[in-house]
């Protein structure tokens, strides 16, 4: 294209005055800083969600099956027996729970009862999530045991083991409360250590979460032979998508079939919100920086205001001879972003491999000691047509009006 040609001559050759090719590097490097910035807080954001998601992975089932309207169902729901028949779940899990009052060392605290199948260890890895000296269990005879999160035994002033069996209370169903005698408006029963606590990094969980037994949670819930939620977890050659889309088929619209983001729904979207507040915010200071541009076109127009008239002597029209600075205009929009995008890698290269930035002086006392960081490609295609749009805007009416005055007169 004539007027692309021409704008990269422009661009590239040796400029009259020194003034002009440093106000384009200048721009160039405006550009290219902005770009780079919006290139690694976007892979920070990133690193984030996998975090965040790693942790979870630990707990949450792979796809988790409850009710689309009510909170149980029956064990034995037609519906559930053809998902048990699904080749491809490896292992289903029933879960029952609610919120109960847990009583210990003269404190109280709301937590979650979790009473799930004996095959949860397979379904949840949970050895990898234990602290103590014990094991994870949930009966034994004639006793249940409840394995709580390491930040609900902080507070309750237990530690990973406790003697004695731990009041549990959870309202009986139906029943409205004695004023007189509250405590006969609640079941009561009570759960044994097994000697470990769990520790998922969660606040949801570490702090509010007790891991029992089916039964117990039965019992205490009053709610024999139902379940609040099945988990599953897919066999090794199991695509997760499809066989997403396969037990939603076949459950039908009474329920909900969730993978791992889709239960923490609330996290991540929250988490993409802030990314995408980062995301304007930056593209802003890029616009900004994209204004620069219109200064170094200033001077070259002034510069080639001779060649532009001999341009027009053969045959050049006003039209072609505006799509030249606008073309210049974009190619260091373009230059910037390439070089900004390298920049931005080779931080997140250097992030990665030596964690340089870190979240506090104080080592451990964070998850994670470094910024965590991932770069993506849908990214970094987005900063760089975000880049071209945004400095396509910059330089769109002050060319032309600039044209208009300078060559049109």
């Amino acid at each position: 294209m004539f007027s692309l040609f021409v704008a990269r001559r422009y661009l590239f050759a040796r400029k009259r005055h020194h003034t002009t090719g440093l106000i384009s590097a200048i721009s160039v490097c405006g550009v290219a800083l902005a770009t780079a910035a919006l290139v690694v807080t976007l892979s920070v954001f990133n690193g984030f969600r996998e975090m965040v998601a790693s942790f979870f992975t630990a707990f949450d089932p792979e796809l988790k099956v409850t009710l689309a309207e009510g909170k149980t169902l029956a064990a034995d729901d037609p519906a559930l027996a053809k998902l048990r028949a699904m080749e491809d779940i490896e292992v289903y899990t029933e879960v029952l729970e609610d919120q109960a009052l847990i009583v210990g060392n003269e404190r109280q605290w709301v937590i979650t009862i979790k009473g799930v199948s004996d095959n949860f260890a397979q379904q949840a890895d949970m050895e990898s999530l234990l602290y103590g000296d014990g094991e994870f269990v949930l009966h034994a005879d004639v006793l249940d045991y409840g394995v709580m999160g390491i930040r609900l035994a902080a507070a309750l002033g237990l530690g990973t083991s406790y003697e004695g069996g731990l009041p549990i209370y959870a309202p009986r169903r139906g029943e409205r409360v004695n004023m007189g005698n509250p405590m006969q408006s609640f079941n009561r029963d009570e759960l044994y250590s097994p000697g470990v606590v769990f520790a998922v990094n969660q606040g949801k969980y570490d702090a509010g979460y007790i891991v029992t037994s089916l039964a117990f949670a039965r019992q205490l819930f009053d709610q024999q032979s139902q379940v609040s939620a099945i988990e599953l977890k897919l066999r090794p050659e199991a695509d997760l998508h499809k066989a997403q889309a396969k037990i939603r088929a076949i459950l039908g619209d009474r329920f909900r079939v969730q993978d791992r983001y889709e239960q923490q729904e609330d996290t991540f979207r929250i988490m993409q919100i802030e990314k995408f507040i980062a995301y304007i915010f930056l593209s802003f200071i890029l616009l900004v920086a994209s204004f620069n541009i219109i200064g170094s076109l200033s001077m070259l127009m002034i510069e080639k205001r001779e060649n532009v008239q001999t341009l027009r002597a053969l045959g050049a029209n006003d039209r072609q001879i505006g799509q030249i600075f606008l073309f210049e205009g974009w190619l260091i929009s373009g230059i910037g972003a390439l070089v900004g995008i390298g920049i931005g890698l080779a931080l997140c290269w250097v992030q990665i491999q030596f964690g340089l930035v870190k979240l506090g002086q104080t080592e451990g006392a964070f998850l994670v000691d470094a910024y965590p960081v991932s770069v993506q490609s849908s990214d970094l295609l987005l900063v760089f047509a975000t880049v071209l749009l945004v400095g396509l805007i910059a330089v769109w009416l002050p060319v032309r009006h600039m044209i208009k005055g300078l060559f049109c007169a």
